[in-house]
């Protein structure tokens, strides 16, 4: 892959995540990536929705949800 390719890579990946927390506003939601390396027990590296007045995690909780699955969810397609 040329350099070029894996930049547009990173810029579509970056707008889709950026997407999935605007997202997840429009629904009172806050979409959170973690920032912990992924591959532990309790963390893959993905998103967890979380409802911001009663801190609870509403979706995601291991930070497994991807990009796609987090406007999934916000769009009423539930059943991950």
């Amino acid at each position: 892959m040329t350099e070029v390719t894996i930049e547009r890579e990173l810029i579509s990946d970056n707008a889709l995540e950026q997407r999935a927390r605007r997202r997840a506003k429009r629904e009172g939601l806050v979409a959170k990536k973690t920032r912990w390396r992924a591959g532990s027990i309790d963390n893959h590296g993905g998103f967890a929705l979380i409802d911001p007045y009663r801190n609870f995690i509403v979706a995601g909780s291991r930070f497994d949800m991807s990009a796609e699955e987090v406007i999934a969810y916000c769009d009423g397609e539930r059943g991950l």
